[in-house]
This record gives C-alpha cells, sequence and structure tokens, in this order.
C-alpha cells in the first residue's frame, strides 16, 4: 500500500499523507439503523464526487502512463533488444525515489491529454439524433478489426494457469507479461506454424461482449462511443451484439476451431426473428474483409447453406468502416523484415514495447505464425497498384512512380534485386519465407483479379477467393445496401526503400533503409493517400467503382460512399471529433451520426460525399467491366 500511495503522491500532486480537516464540522444524525450521517449540501457533495473521480482516473491513466514513460526514457538511446525479466523483483518506493520531476510531469502530461482525447458529450449524437424522431429500429451486429478484439487465456495447462481469463492481447496484461515473460506471451499468441491452430496445451480464445471492443487497454477506447451513442437511441444487448473472433486464424480456421460463422449467421437470424426488422451489419477494417467472406460462406453449399437468398431475407445493410478491402500495404514490411511500426495501429506506449521487446527477426516470426493477419497482403497486383513506371494514385510532381512498390537503393545481390511491383513483391516474400508460411498462404487465399463475370461465378466455389473482392461478387441481394465511411486525408504508407541487413547478429536478409530520406522518401519510407493506415485505394476503389461494376455486383446492391477529410484537434492526441485517422474515426461524431441513421432506417437519407480523388484514380485502375 505504501508504494501505491507514494506512485499515486508522485504522479498525482497529492503532497498530503494526512486526510483534509473542514475547520468546522457539519452537524451530525443517526438514521433509522443508528448509522452516523453528516449532512452535506448538493454542491459541496457535487465538489467531492468531481475530485474523487478526477483523483482515480488520474491513478488509472497515471499508472499506465507512467509505466510508458519510464520504460521509454530509460531506454530511449539503446538499440538492443530489452529483457525486463528483472523488473520482477524491483521495488516501486525505490523507483520513484530515482524518477527525475521531469518524467513525471511528462507523464502528468500524457494522462492529462488522453483523458481530454474527446472533449464533447459521448452521448450528445445520439441524443441528438434521439431527439429529431429517431430511436432503434434495425437490430445491429458489429463485427471488429485487428486491435479491436481481445483475445484470452482459457488454458489449465501449468504454463497457462497464472493467465486464466487474462487478456494476453489487449489489455495491461498483455504489456506486463510481454516485457516480464516474454517467451511465455509469443508461445501462447503464436499459431501452430503447421496446423494454424493453438499450439498443445494453448488455448486462447476471442474475448466476447460489448468489453471486448470498447477499449483496447484503459483509457484507449475503440468501439465505446459508438456503443454510446447506439444506447442513447434505444439499443442495449437484446438488440446489439458484437461478433469479435480471433483475428490471428484464417477464416477457414475460424469456423473450423469455433464454429465462428455458424454463430454468426445463428445471432442475425435471431435478431431478424425476435425483432421482425433485418439486421444492419458494421464492420470496422479487417472485420470488412471477414464480413465478406461470411457473405459468401452463409449462401455456399455444404458450407453456411443458406441458399441464394439468405443475405436478402435478413440483411437490410452493411456498413463499412475503413475497410481494408484490397489490403493494408504496411502490412507488408510487418511479415518480410518484421518492421511493423504502426501497423497494429496501437497506442504509442503499446507501439514502443513490441518494437523494443521483440527482435524484427521475432516480429517476422510472430506475424507470419498468424495466417488472419496476412489477409491484409495487397489485392489486385499491378492492376490496381501499378508497374514500374505507373500508379493509379501518382501524383504530377512525384519523382518516382508508386508502381514501384518495394525499391533497393543498391541492387546488387538476390537479396537486393531490381526494383519490385506488388506482384513481384509478393513473388519475392514467398521465394524468401518458410515452406510452412508458403504452404499456409497459398491455400487460404488469392490476391489475383478476376476479368470476367463468368470467372467470378466459378470463384464463389473457391473459399480461398471469398475473401477477395476482385475475384467474387457481392450477394444477389437487391435489396441490400453498402456504406462505405472512410477518412481521408492522412499520410499512409504506400511504398519502401530496402537495403541488405548487413548486421551479423541479424537473422533477416533486408531491412528498410532507415537512413534513407530524400524527396518523398522519409527514412526509407514513401507517403501516400490514406486514413493513416490503409491507402485510399484499398478504401474506396471498390466502393467507388469495383462494386459498380455488373461482373462484381450483378443484382444492383446499393452503394454509398461517405468519405470524411481527417481534420484533427491539434490539441487531442487522438484527434477530436473531426478526425479520420483509421481507429480513431471510430469516435467521430459524423461518422457515430451516419451510423445511428442506417440503423435507425433514415439510411435513405445519407448522400454521397466524395472529398478525395478516388473517382480519378479508380478509372485509372486497369479493371474492365465486361
Amino acid at each position: 500500500m505504501s508504494s501505491l500511495h507514494t506512485l499515486r503522491r508522485r504522479v498525482l500532486g497529492d503532497s498530503s499523507s494526512e486526510p483534509s480537516r473542514a475547520s468546522s464540522p457539519n452537524p451530525a444524525f443517526k438514521d433509522k439503523h443508528g448509522e452516523h450521517v453528516t449532512l452535506v449540501s448538493t454542491s459541496k457533495l457535487k465538489q467531492l464526487s468531481s475530485k474523487r473521480s478526477k483523483r482515480r482516473q488520474w491513478l488509472v491513466f497515471g499508472l499506465g502512463g507512467l509505466f510508458g514513460v519510464l520504460i521509454a526514457a530509460f531506454f530511449a538511446q539503446q538499440h538492443d533488444v530489452i529483457n525486463l525479466e528483472g523488473l520482477m523483483d524491483v521495488n516501486i518506493d525505490s523507483l520513484l525515489d530515482v524518477i527525475p520531476a521531469g518524467i513525471v510531469k511528462d507523464a502528468k502530461d500524457i494522462t492529462r491529454h488522453e483523458r481530454e482525447t474527446v472533449n464533447y458529450d459521448s452521448f450528445a449524437v445520439g441524443l441528438h439524433l434521439q431527439s429529431q424522431g429517431v430511436k432503434a429500429r434495425h437490430p445491429v451486429i458489429m463485427i471488429p478489426g485487428v486491435i479491436s478484439t481481445g483475445l484470452e487465456s482459457w488454458g489449465t495447462e501449468e504454463v497457462s494457469r497464472q493467465y486464466f481469463r487474462k487478456r494476453l492481447w489487449g489489455s495491461w496484461s498483455m504489456m506486463r507479461a510481454l516485457v516480464l515473460d516474454k517467451a511465455s506471451w509469443k508461445r501462447h499468441i503464436m499459431l501452430d506454424k503447421l496446423t494454424g491452430l493453438d499450439p498443445p496445451g494453448i488455448k486462447l480464445r476471442a474475448a466476447q461482449g460489448f468489453d471486448a471492443a470498447d477499449f483496447f487497454i484503459t483509457g484507449y477506447w475503440i468501439w465505446s462511443h459508438i456503443l454510446e451513442n447506439l444506447g442513447a437511441l434505444g439499443y442495449d444487448p437484446s438488440n446489439a451484439f458484437t461478433a469479435a473472433y480471433d483475428w490471428r486464424l484464417s477464416c477457414g480456421k475460424l469456423e473450423l476451431r469455433d464454429h465462428y460463422f455458424t454463430r454468426l449467421k445463428a445471432h442475425i437470424e435471431t435478431g431478424f426473428r425476435t425483432s421482425g426488422e433485418k439486421v444492419v451489419l458494421i464492420s470496422h477494417s479487417m472485420g470488412s474483409q471477414v464480413l465478406f467472406y461470411f457473405l459468401h460462406w452463409v449462401e455456399a453449399e455444404g458450407y453456411g447453406d443458406g441458399g441464394p437468398d439468405w443475405v436478402d431475407t435478413f440483411v437490410d445493410s452493411w456498413i463499412n468502416i475503413s475497410g481494408s478491402m484490397l489490403g493494408a500495404l504496411k502490412g507488408y514490411p510487418a511479415v518480410l523484415s518484421g518492421e511493423m511500426k504502426d501497423t497494429a495501429h496501437l497506442n504509442a506506449f503499446a507501439v514502443y514495447g513490441l518494437e523494443r521487446f521483440l527482435a524484427k527477426h521475432e516480429r517476422v516470426e510472430l506475424f507470419r505464425s498468424m495466417p488472419g493477419a496476412s489477409s491484409m497482403l495487397p489485392i489486385g497486383g499491378n492492376a490496381v497498384w501499378g508497374n514500374k513506371t505507373f500508379a493509379p494514385d501518382d501524383s504530377k510532381n512525384q519523382t518516382v512512380s508508386y508502381g514501384t512498390f518495394i525499391n533497393f537503393k543498391e541492387s546488387n545481390s538476390t537479396q537486393s534485386p531490381a526494383n519490385l511491383t506488388v506482384e513481384e513483391s509478393h513473388s519475392y516474400l514467398m521465394k524468401n519465407s518458410d515452406t510452412w508460411y508458403q504452404e499456409q498462404i497459398q491455400s487460404t487465399y488469392s490476391y489475383g483479379v478476376a476479368h470476367s463475370r463468368a470467372e467470378v461465378e466459378r470463384n464463389g466455389k473457391d473459399p480461398r477467393k471469398w475473401m477477395n473482392p476482385l475475384e467474387t461478387r457481392l450477394p444477389l441481394a437487391p435489396r441490400l445496401k453498402v456504406y462505405c465511411f472512410y477518412g481521408v486525408g492522412k499520410p499512409t504508407e504506400r511504398s519502401y526503400w530496402y537495403r541488405e541487413d548487413r548486421d551479423p547478429t541479424s537473422k533477416l536478409n533486408v531491412t528498410i533503409d532507415t537512413a534513407l530520406s530524400y524527396g518523398e522518401i522519409d527514412r526509407g519510407v514513401v507517403m501516400g493517400e490514406g486514413d493513416g493506415t490503409v491507402p485510399l485505394l484499398s478504401n474506396g476503389y471498390m466502393c467507388a467503382k469495383g462494386w459498380r461494376m455488373n461482373r462484381y455486383n450483378p443484382a444492383g446492391v446499393t452503394i454509398k460512399v461517405y468519405e470524411m477529410p481527417h481534420e484533427p484537434d491539434r490539441f487531442s492526441p487522438r484527434g477530436g471529433p473531426n478526425t479520420g485517422d483509421h481507429v480513431d474515426i471510430l469516435g467521430r461524431a459524423s461518422l457515430n451520426d451516419l451510423i445511428l441513421r442506417v440503423a435507425g432506417g433514415k439510411g435513405n437519407r445519407v448522400e454521397e460525399n466524395y472529398v478525395s480523388n478516388i473517382r480519378e484514380y479508380s478509372e485509372k485502375v486497369k479493371i474492365y467491366d465486361d
């Protein structure tokens, strides 16, 4: 208790260890049970409640912020991977005694900014629409993305008992395990390389319920603001559901191990039958790819067995938020060289933790062991992403085309060949990967393009194609509506410059050339348009052009695009109510307004809104209608 009090005093500014005393006590009485009661005015009660709430928040956020600042400050000048198992024996009192006052002040500032991330009433959007007569109508089912789903241990073997029901992804338990018990954390989080399932003796499962998706860690919200506004409109667990999933698994293994799609189908049918209204599906990021797979699975004979009219019968709308329909280019360096900064789009402390406590070759092994993550590799090849001299999203003033996705300043060996397009980069990755990874990818995914309607129809019977919207079609559901909501205007990784990794201690062949900066190149990375994580072409092409082609949308499903410019509040670390960031957009006021209108049956009033050049870029993509 003394160490906790010391931490609170140092971080929260509580300079006194004695309780405060009033100059003149208030009158005291006894209630009907004989307990002493002190009368307090309403204004005084509010003031006391406010102080307690603020101090409690300081404590929660102070602990997390201080931990991150301590680690960052202490190891900022080191370049080796850190092993902190020795911290198990560190006494907090002695540690705090040597903390510089400036670091404590920084911790205060960071936690204060985190609390002020959203400076508007979390329920305001829902209450406003409620006042306009909008109310809960369609049952809502949410399919989160990678970061949104916590993974908790259910193993009862000796190695897992200390983690039972604790989250090893998406909590401070994750950070503690990573820092203090790295080997055990890796053993739990990595899948078996041959089976793509849990290793023997390990049982990690997706956390369920709203708690699985509202916060990643304390203070870092994900879906919480959408849930708050849905609640203001009249939603509760009887008509809203979060379909969390283990994002490490391929879709086929999700059904094999967890019966995920069978349960999702049952939830949708139950929502329809209990309400009499068709369901609205809301997906984010990788969740949009998982949902697209489901739309094929549910109708396919021998799989969901729903038949060709199932989607039209049970689903009213699909709200596709920041959907990485054509992949995320920054997923490629994660599996090639382990350089995953912001790939998982964690907050700063979590990114720092993964990068500092896992060597690059460990990160490569980690990401490759998760077949689900490889669904984010770019789809569409050179037709979408460009060739050696041209890319659809090239700007007039560029000196080097985005079409060369992986570039080498010195091309003089098999490890550093000539500059590579997206298609060539995929071949390069396969050539420089272990056999088990090659087999996992080739048996699970397809990243190509179907150039005829006949080919699209054939692909409908091949589960490897079901995540690829350029090889399969939307359901034959003419009454279905698809809403594409995503942010634009935030620089997003578009291409890379690599070099051979000549570090004798490295187990990798190549690494991003972080020493290279000139022109558009910033430390080996060239930025393009997008939402900070997913490029504009991936977010927008299918919505602006692809699904308006008869080949990919033969039933004429209604498609609406609403782009949201990234206009961050410079005083908010998460961007505030007008952010267009890939994750933080979930707290954006206008996005919440659009979601609630669709859920409330007012989606017909949503008008399309384009602020980027996505339609111009889409016309340059080398995919043409029949």
